[in-house]
Protein backbone atom coordinates (compact mmCIF):
# COMPACT_ATOMS: atom_id res chain seq x y z
CA UNK A 1 0.00 0.00 0.00
CA UNK A 2 2.84 2.47 1.03
CA UNK A 3 4.40 1.84 -2.47
CA UNK A 4 0.89 2.07 -4.29
CA UNK A 5 0.26 5.49 -2.90
CA UNK A 6 3.69 6.95 -3.48
CA UNK A 7 4.33 5.38 -7.05
CA UNK A 8 2.65 8.95 -8.89
CA UNK A 9 4.36 10.94 -6.12
CA UNK A 10 8.01 9.94 -5.55
CA UNK A 11 9.72 7.57 -7.60
CA UNK A 12 12.96 7.66 -5.96
CA UNK A 13 10.95 6.34 -2.48
CA UNK A 14 9.57 3.29 -4.96
CA UNK A 15 13.09 2.14 -5.88
CA UNK A 16 14.81 2.85 -2.55
CA UNK A 17 11.84 0.69 -0.94
CA UNK A 18 12.84 -1.80 -3.80
CA UNK A 19 16.09 -2.21 -3.15
CA UNK A 20 15.50 -2.07 0.24
CA UNK A 21 13.63 -5.17 0.10
CA UNK A 22 16.10 -6.89 -2.29
CA UNK A 23 19.12 -6.48 -0.19
CA UNK A 24 17.00 -7.97 2.56
CA UNK A 25 16.13 -10.70 0.41
CA UNK A 26 19.92 -11.39 -0.70
CA UNK A 27 20.78 -11.23 3.23
CA UNK A 28 18.35 -13.28 4.22
CA UNK A 29 19.43 -15.98 1.93
CA UNK A 30 22.84 -16.07 2.26
CA UNK A 31 23.17 -15.26 5.75
CA UNK A 32 22.68 -18.17 8.24
CA UNK A 33 20.00 -16.47 10.81
CA UNK A 34 19.00 -19.93 12.13
CA UNK A 35 20.66 -21.41 15.11
CA UNK A 36 19.68 -24.78 16.52
CA UNK A 37 20.35 -23.91 20.33
CA UNK A 38 18.50 -21.81 22.60
CA UNK A 39 20.20 -20.09 25.31
CA UNK A 40 18.86 -17.45 27.50
CA UNK A 41 20.47 -14.27 28.72
CA UNK A 42 21.69 -14.54 32.31
CA UNK A 43 18.90 -12.73 34.48
CA UNK A 44 21.55 -10.58 36.24
CA UNK A 45 22.41 -8.65 33.09
CA UNK A 46 19.10 -7.99 32.23
CA UNK A 47 18.08 -6.04 35.29
CA UNK A 48 20.19 -3.58 34.36
CA UNK A 49 17.91 -2.75 31.24
CA UNK A 50 14.98 -0.86 33.51
CA UNK A 51 17.96 1.21 35.15
CA UNK A 52 19.37 2.22 31.75
CA UNK A 53 16.07 3.14 30.91
CA UNK A 54 14.87 5.66 33.99
CA UNK A 55 18.10 6.79 33.43
CA UNK A 56 18.01 8.09 30.18
CA UNK A 57 14.27 9.27 30.54
CA UNK A 58 15.04 11.25 33.56
CA UNK A 59 17.84 12.80 31.35
CA UNK A 60 15.51 13.16 28.32
CA UNK A 61 12.76 14.41 30.19
CA UNK A 62 13.59 15.85 33.18
CA UNK A 63 16.45 17.58 32.69
CA UNK A 64 15.43 18.30 29.16
CA UNK A 65 18.44 17.02 27.62
CA UNK A 66 16.46 15.64 24.31
CA UNK A 67 16.61 11.86 23.91
CA UNK A 68 19.74 12.07 21.44
CA UNK A 69 21.73 13.85 23.78
CA UNK A 70 20.31 11.97 26.95
CA UNK A 71 21.14 9.09 24.99
CA UNK A 72 24.78 9.48 24.33
CA UNK A 73 25.83 10.65 28.04
CA UNK A 74 24.28 7.26 29.30
CA UNK A 75 26.20 4.95 26.74
CA UNK A 76 29.21 7.08 26.95
CA UNK A 77 29.15 6.61 30.40
CA UNK A 78 28.33 2.84 30.74
CA UNK A 79 30.95 2.15 28.22
CA UNK A 80 33.65 3.01 30.97
CA UNK A 81 32.24 0.76 33.42
CA UNK A 82 34.27 -2.40 32.30
CA UNK A 83 37.89 -0.76 32.71
CA UNK A 84 36.47 -0.79 36.82
CA UNK A 85 37.71 -4.06 36.63
CA UNK A 86 39.40 -5.34 33.16
CA UNK A 87 39.41 -9.41 33.73
CA UNK A 88 35.10 -9.01 35.11
CA UNK A 89 32.94 -10.89 32.82
CA UNK A 90 30.22 -9.49 34.38
CA UNK A 91 31.74 -5.51 33.65
CA UNK A 92 31.71 -5.83 30.10
CA UNK A 93 28.52 -7.06 29.86
CA UNK A 94 26.52 -4.50 31.64
CA UNK A 95 26.87 -1.79 29.29
CA UNK A 96 24.98 -3.80 26.71
CA UNK A 97 21.94 -4.13 28.86
CA UNK A 98 22.06 -0.15 29.93
CA UNK A 99 22.56 0.70 26.31
CA UNK A 100 19.25 -1.44 25.61
CA UNK A 101 17.82 0.43 28.12
CA UNK A 102 18.41 3.94 26.95
CA UNK A 103 16.65 3.23 23.88
CA UNK A 104 13.66 2.75 26.19
CA UNK A 105 14.30 5.83 27.83
CA UNK A 106 14.34 8.11 24.62
CA UNK A 107 10.71 7.92 24.01
CA UNK A 108 8.68 11.16 24.36
CA UNK A 109 6.48 12.08 27.08
CA UNK A 110 3.39 11.25 24.91
CA UNK A 111 4.62 7.82 23.98
CA UNK A 112 6.00 7.30 27.91
CA UNK A 113 3.68 9.26 30.21
CA UNK A 114 5.32 8.18 33.28
CA UNK A 115 8.37 7.20 34.89
CA UNK A 116 6.99 3.82 36.09
CA UNK A 117 5.73 3.34 32.02
CA UNK A 118 9.36 3.87 31.59
CA UNK A 119 10.29 1.24 33.97
CA UNK A 120 7.83 -1.43 33.23
CA UNK A 121 9.28 -0.92 29.27
CA UNK A 122 12.54 -1.36 30.35
CA UNK A 123 11.61 -4.58 32.33
CA UNK A 124 9.80 -5.61 29.53
CA UNK A 125 12.67 -5.06 27.04
CA UNK A 126 15.34 -6.66 29.18
CA UNK A 127 12.87 -9.67 29.40
CA UNK A 128 12.83 -9.45 25.32
CA UNK A 129 17.14 -9.08 25.32
CA UNK A 130 16.96 -12.31 27.88
CA UNK A 131 15.15 -14.81 25.80
CA UNK A 132 16.71 -13.34 22.36
CA UNK A 133 20.50 -14.07 23.22
CA UNK A 134 21.38 -16.38 20.16
CA UNK A 135 18.97 -14.58 18.06
CA UNK A 136 19.75 -12.17 15.27
CA UNK A 137 23.73 -12.94 15.82
CA UNK A 138 25.25 -10.09 13.55
CA UNK A 139 22.45 -8.45 12.44
CA UNK A 140 22.65 -4.39 13.71
CA UNK A 141 19.70 -3.27 15.58
CA UNK A 142 19.38 -5.90 17.92
CA UNK A 143 18.94 -3.75 20.97
CA UNK A 144 16.36 -1.32 19.61
CA UNK A 145 14.66 -3.75 18.42
CA UNK A 146 14.19 -5.24 21.66
CA UNK A 147 13.53 -1.96 23.29
CA UNK A 148 11.11 -0.93 20.65
CA UNK A 149 9.20 -4.69 21.47
CA UNK A 150 9.06 -3.30 25.04
CA UNK A 151 7.52 -0.09 24.62
CA UNK A 152 5.32 -0.90 22.57
CA UNK A 153 3.95 -4.11 24.54
CA UNK A 154 3.76 -1.69 27.59
CA UNK A 155 1.73 0.73 25.50
CA UNK A 156 -0.41 -1.97 24.52
CA UNK A 157 -0.94 -3.35 28.32
CA UNK A 158 -1.53 0.26 28.92
CA UNK A 159 -3.98 1.07 26.75
CA UNK A 160 -5.55 -2.46 27.47
CA UNK A 161 -5.82 -1.83 31.49
CA UNK A 162 -6.43 2.27 31.47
Amino acid sequence: MIIRTHLETNLSFVLAAILIILTMAFGYKHLDLHHKDFAYEKLSYVLWVPVGAVLCYILNVTCGLGSILALGIVGTCTSFLPALNKDSLYLKQIPISIYCGAFVGMSSVETSPSILFVFAAGCLAGLLLMISKNLYLGVGGKLGTMAFGGVILSSLIYWLVV
